[in-house]
């Protein structure tokens, strides 16, 4: 595939630095590089999911529930779209661009959103312009899963993975004290879309200033060399650069674990958006909450992803010896314990409520991480992002399509109790196609144990 973007061409013959430069550099770097994509990827988030805030003012304004769906549901579509579509275009780009250009991008439209009256007022005008973000967005993940396999290799990336993957939370969360705080201060609801875009322009400059793409562009040897930390005995081959038809035929396509983590992302990404998607209208209307108590709510979900995040990847680390799909598991059958409570808990219970809300948010984004972090483990790292990507498109284009269309017109006319059941199906069917890959990762980690104690960041 041609790369459209013309800003990546593999970098001339850079000159080593000498042996006595390398540890100090690469520590330096590895930590300037994490920040750039932690921070830049948060900012994403600041202008991802403001039209769910948005949609109890639309529903005052006449739009039905089913309505807004549809309109939440472009996003999803070309999200899962421009993942994967990205994801092969991001191999092959230097992400110190790739990532900065899409939250501009995304920024963007928020402000179109926010500065032009019109554009809320038509049907047509909010689902353009929310498809447009959505392929925006699919430009955040592809080049920092491209960083992370470059700068961090396997038998440590559970943890920094999980780490990273606390940039979801960070940007998803603030994203409704800023709504607030952008209501108080601008006395308009719409400064939900336009207050957050330009903090994320801001953001989008750190990233291009921190980000960069390979060690070896920077005079280092590769993350394998340095860490002694090769995921095969074959030490050459992670290097090797690598066609998008080998890409996409040899190490993703071909790979029938890609695949089940891929279907099991549908159902993850379902619960998922199924939950906070739908959590301020839901709250609003059916638990009694008010509009500044269900931003808090949603607050308080997202940050709860933190330290459940990183539970999730130690524990796959340390406890299952790099295998993902065990820690998937059980963090999703508590997730549907969760979910059952927030269901049938009546209104008045705000404690209650809000304690299920956020266990569910603790729960959920570790499956979240792993499947992305498996697809990793899954690819060399050449072929990272299209694996990751593959994912992600199964997760939007299936799972956050479905719970935002469907969700929509099921609560419109099976009221919420059939929404909520088909999370709670999503939630046995995650379970088990993760537990199709309930090995895999295993011997891989055997041979990384075998390695002596190297550098961390």
């Amino acid at each position: 595939m041609k790369n459209p973007f013309h800003i990546y061409k593999p970098a001339p013959h850079i000159e080593r630095l000498p042996d006595n430069q390398i540890d100090p550099t690469y520590k330096k770097l590895r930590l300037q590089v994490f920040l750039g994509i932690f921070i830049g990827y948060a900012g994403y988030y600041l202008v991802r999911k403001n039209f769910s805030l948005a949609m109890p003012y639309l529903l005052d304004k006449g739009f039905s529930t089913g309505e807004l769906g549809l309109i939440a549901s472009a996003l999803s579509i070309a999200y899962g779209i421009s993942k994967f579509v990205m994801a092969t275009v991001s191999d092959r780009t230097n992400p110190r661009l790739f990532l900065p250009t899409g939250l501009i991008l995304s920024a963007v439209v928020n402000l179109i959103f926010g500065f032009i009256p019109a554009v809320t007022t038509s049907f047509a005008f909010m689902f353009a312009l929310m498809f447009i973000n959505g392929w925006a967005q699919g430009m955040g993940w592809p080049p920092s899963g491209r960083v992370m396999a470059h700068w961090f290799s396997v038998n440590e990336r559970g943890r920094k993975m999980s780490i990273w993957n606390v940039a979801h939370n960070v940007g998803g969360g603030v994203i409704a004290p800023l709504a607030t705080l952008g209501i108080a201060i601008f006395l308009t609801w719409k400064s939900i879309f336009f207050f957050p875009a330009l903090i994320a322009i801001a953001v989008a400059i750190f990233a291009f200033l921190t980000i960069r793409d390979t060690p070896q562009s920077e005079g280092l040897p590769p993350i394998e060399e340095y860490r002694n930390d090769y995921p095969t005995d074959d030490k050459k081959s992670y290097e090797t650069e690598l066609s998008t038809k080998e890409i996409l035929l040899k190490y993703v396509l071909n790979n029938k674990f890609i695949w089940y983590i891929a279907i099991a992302n549908i159902f993850v990404y379902f619960v998922r958006y199924g939950v906070i998607d739908w959590a301020p209208t839901y709250l609003t209307e059916v638990k009694g909450f008010t509009n500044s108590s269900s931003r808090w709510s949603f607050f308080l979900y997202e940050y709860a992803g933190i330290p459940g995040t990183l539970l999730c990847g130690w524990i796959s680390d340390k406890l299952f010896k790099g295998r993902r799909a065990p820690a998937g598991v059980i963090f999703m059958f508590g997730v549907a314990i969760a979910v059952l409570v927030y269901w049938v808990v009546p209104p008045g219970y705000v404690w209650i409520n809000n304690i299920a809300l956020i266990m569910i948010g603790f729960l959920i984004y570790g499956p979240v991480m792993l499947i992305g972090l498996h697809a990793l483990d899954l690819a060399p790292k050449k072929a990272a992002g299209t694996a990751a990507g593959l994912t992600g498109l199964f997760g939007y284009l299936g799972g956050a399509v479905l719970s935002n269309a469907a969700m929509g017109y099921i609560v419109q006319f099976f009221s919420w109790n059939g929404g909520f059941l088909m999370i709670l199906i999503s939630c046995v069917l995650a379970m088990f196609f993760m537990g199709l890959t309930w090995n895999t990762g295993k011997k891989e980690m055997k041979i990384h144990n075998q390695n002596k104690k190297t550098p961390s960041m």
